[in-house]
């Protein structure tokens, strides 16, 4: 049988670990061609060598800081000539930022955040869209969070980025909708990744003390997050652009 996302060609940013790595795999997995992108080359090469081997797609990757917009667009270029078109985007590249208040937030840590979380997804966009159109139209999932939506102590750059994407795209889908682009946000709860497991200490405590805030009672998995990212690139998901999929465990619902 043909996967879900049979012939398609994705580019996918932040993919050598957590939720970009487990979106490439599903995305491999499901049918479609992939280009990963990540600033951690060394990390980036084994991650994509074992999915390699793990699929019979085309899998192909490319060291590149997503902040660089030259960068970017030789990356994009180079997606497009090794995939052979280029009808799926995934912009998930973001960085840790400092759990602070405002007042003690340096402007150094808020830039960065505003380059890594939010313009990285305007240049990726911005040089991806038109080979899209050309394909004949495709998808670009950004992933935002539930921390577009809602807010949480310490994480004002954080909230900031991700309520920006998720505005962003619903703007791209506007923009693009003639194109047969179809622009939308992924927003997952608290998910366990190294992410986390960098931010809480260890794994256990990561889950002990955030998967409760979430009425689930648990963190989320990466594989059921990168479910959501094959959905919104794959034809099921067709009458759906300028949306926010929420996949929270129900924490914007307390």
């Amino acid at each position: 049988m043909a996967g879900r996302l049979e012939g398609k060609a994705a580019l996918i940013s932040g993919a050598a670990q957590g939720i970009g790595l487990a979106i490439a795999r599903a995305y491999a997995l499901e049918g479609a061609r992939v280009f990963g992108l990540d600033i951690n080359a060394s990390a980036l090469d084994i991650a994509f060598s074992r999915l390699n081997d793990e699929t019979p797609q085309t899998v192909a990757w490319a060291e590149c800081d997503v902040t660089d917009e030259i960068a970017v667009r030789k990356a994009i270029d180079q997606a497009q000539s090794e995939l052979g078109c280029l009808d799926t985007l995934v912009c998930n590249a973001a960085t840790l930022t400092p759990s602070v208040k405002v007042e003690d937030l340096s402007a150094e840590d808020w830039n960065r955040a505003l380059s890594v979380n939010l313009t990285s997804a305007f240049l990726l966009s911005k040089y991806a869209v038109p080979y899209v159109r050309a394909a004949g139209g495709g998808s670009i999932v950004i992933v935002a969070s539930q921390m577009g939506s809602v807010a949480w102590k310490g994480s004002s750059a954080y909230c900031a980025t991700k309520g920006a994407l998720i505005q962003f795209a619903k703007a791209l889908a506007i923009d693009h909708v003639d194109d047969q682009i179809r622009a939308n946000t992924l927003s997952p709860g608290g998910t366990l990744t190294q992410r986390l497991v960098t931010k809480f200490g260890n794994a256990q405590t990561a889950e002990s003390e955030w998967g409760p805030m979430h009425p689930m009672g648990r963190l989320g998995q990466v594989d059921e997050i990168a479910n959501g990212a094959v959905f919104l690139a794959s034809d099921e998901s067709s009458f759906m652009t300028g949306a926010d999929l929420l996949m929270d465990g129900g924490y914007s619902a307390w």
